[in-house]
């Protein structure tokens, strides 16, 4: 029987970590002492330093920021998002983080599809459909929609956040699917066992 070739991590030219500028090459070091390997995302991105250098600076400002919005939260925008913009490689990436903070194995698949299926509150269901909005028909959104936030008590920050959030994914997505990125091995099976 033969075994399809592995399709390579991105449809550009992909670096070697050694010839990479020594601020980037430390950034993925960190992340693969971390994580235990590294991400494709970093290596697919570094083919442009200096837009990947601001592509992560920006993910760190809004994925890390203080906010009213829990980690989980952050994570379940970025896989609904990526599930409307059908990009591959975010939903299995940050479905696998979002797994692992929520502590929940079916929860991103969910979220993903049809995240009105999915086993969440009230005010995160709200969260997703603004997010959902914005991602498709940010025209659209009125004062209605912030009124709808506020009412599940979200300020007027965390609904930049939610917005923000959205709008960078976006972003990711379309680079991802423009550069044909594959998701790490890894990330399939990451949170899918409760840890004891």
């Amino acid at each position: 029987m033969n075994t399809p070739a592995r399709p390579p991590i991105s449809r550009y030219p992909v670096p070697d970590l050694a010839e990479l500028p020594a601020d980037l090459r430390e950034r993925i070091l960190a992340v693969q002492e971390k994580a235990g390997f590294v991400p494709n995302v970093f290596l697919s991105l570094a083919h442009r330093p200096d837009e990947c250098r601001a592509f992560l600076d920006y993910h760190d400002a809004l994925m890390l920021r203080p906010s009213g919005l829990g980690k989980g939260e952050k994570e379940m925008i970025v896989v609904a998002t990526s599930g409307a913009n059908r990009c591959l490689y975010c939903v299995v990436a940050h479905g696998a983080i979002l797994r692992i903070y929520e502590k929940a194995p079916l929860l991103a698949d969910a979220v993903a599809i049809n995240h009105h299926k999915a086993d969440l509150s009230a005010r995160q269901h709200a969260m997703l459909d603004f997010a959902l909005k914005v991602c498709t028909d940010s025209a659209a959104v009125d004062e209605a929609d912030f009124a709808a936030l506020r009412a599940h008590g979200f300020s007027e920050e965390d609904i930049w956040d939610i917005g923000a959030i959205t709008a960078f994914f976006g972003l990711s997505n379309r680079m991802a699917n423009l550069i044909g990125m594959r998701p790490n091995d890894e990330f399939y099976l990451m949170g899918r066992v409760p840890r004891r």
